[in-house]
């Protein structure tokens, strides 16, 4: 479905920062490091607009820049729902955009399960950017040289230039480093070079980052300072970046010699108005899938909140204290390992419902159980 913003809600400070509006369903957050980007990009944008527009003051300079500092958080918003909605329509959710100092992050809860999703997503958001570049390139085509307004649409035609370029460049966490993990993923059949190779292209475009700061700096360019700026944070960007991807494909693998069947405990079903406390004591250790009378599951028995609540009332119904069952809680026996590792590390639940290939629950697989068999098992 196309974009469409929604009603905003009364601006609040949320989680990740500032709730702006939501687009899709899916929150729009400014994170409190927006400002701080934006009071470094006017501070060090407001010297060259001087130097661009010599009859501009200080503080017409000053205003200016900030107003591209807003132009410039528009167009990263566009680029990162252009990986939203293509996510969105390929069936994944996203948790969120996130505005901040260095850009945006688009959260989307699943890692994507085939290569093809990952290249398309990443490519999604350079393409909008592109566009754009291409767009305000042709009204800055169209215009007198000269003037407020046509330095702001060249500029904004610029930024978007480099930021399609930039993302484009091969090395994780960049859109670039994505499709060509995606590449590789596909030609290799295995996620983890494609990581690999993405994380080897990040160091590269890092010291290359470095090196056209460098440049700017010993070469007295009009921007020497804005690039030293922008060039540092954006390769410590890469680095930090490719950093973590690398320690999550780490911990996505599934170790050699742990069986699934291992970890999964026995299913018991009981009434959903089942007395919380007998339903503890019938569990024993095992999952406890709570079913109404009608033959619908009402969810999982979570072991913690129903031993909590049978401290003071035992007789309450056992539905009270279950978790719900859905789509992203239930898995198949059949599954690949890695792919229920995953789906057990992107979903935030505490236990999954395990079913047959008929569709008969044959356990309940815990994540705490999972937890402790990784660790033993990797150290």
């Amino acid at each position: 479905m196309p974009p469409t913003a929604s009603t905003p809600a009364r601006p609040k400070l949320n989680d990740g920062g500032l709730l702006l509006c939501r687009v899709a369903g899916v929150p729009v957050l400014l994170s409190t490091s927006w400002w701080i980007g934006a009071a470094l990009i006017v501070l060090l944008y407001t010297p060259l607009v001087g130097r661009i527009l010599p009859g501009a003051g200080v503080w017409e300079s000053a205003v200016l820049a900030a107003v591209f500092t807003v132009l410039l958080a528009a167009s990263v918003l566009l680029h990162e729902l252009g990986h939203c909605i293509v996510a969105l329509r390929m069936g994944m959710p996203v948790r969120r955009v996130r505005l901040f100092l260095l850009g945006g992050l688009s959260e989307i809860s699943r890692t994507p399960p085939k290569p093809a999703q990952e290249g398309l997503i990443a490519a999604a958001g350079p393409a909008v950017s592109l566009v754009l570049a291409g767009a305000t390139g042709l009204a800055w085509y169209a215009m007198t040289p000269g003037g407020a307004v046509w330095l702001l649409v060249a500029q904004t035609c610029v930024a978007n230039l480099a930021v399609g370029v930039f993302n484009l460049l091969p090395g994780l966490p960049l859109d670039g480093g994505r499709m060509l993990r995606a590449l590789l993923w596909r030609i290799t059949g295995r996620r983890v070079a494609g990581t690999t190779a993405g994380v080897v292209g990040a160091g590269v475009v890092a010291v290359a980052l470095m090196v056209y700061a460098l440049i700017g700096l010993f070469s007295g360019a009009d921007d020497q300072w804005l690039r030293l700026g922008v060039c540092v944070l954006m390769a410590w960007f890469v680095v930090a970046g490719a950093s973590a991807e690398h320690q999550a494909e780490q911990r996505r693998g599934w170790p050699s010699g742990l069986e699934l069947s291992d970890l999964v405990r026995p299913v018991l079903q009981l009434p959903a108005e089942s007395p919380v406390g007998d339903a503890l004591l019938a569990a024993a250790g095992r999952g406890v899938v709570l079913v109404r009378a009608d033959g619908i599951a009402v969810g999982l028995l979570d072991q913690t909140a129903a031993e909590r609540l049978a401290t003071h009332a035992p007789h309450e119904p056992a539905e009270r204290a279950a978790e719900p069952v859905d789509p992203d809680t239930i898995l198949l026996d059949s599954e690949p390992p890695d792919e229920v590792l995953e789906r057990v590390q992107t979903v935030l639940a505490w236990q999954f419902l395990v079913i047959d290939e008929e569709g008969r629950p044959s356990g309940v697989l815990r994540r705490e159980d999972l937890r402790s068999a990784l660790r033993s098992h990797r150290s």
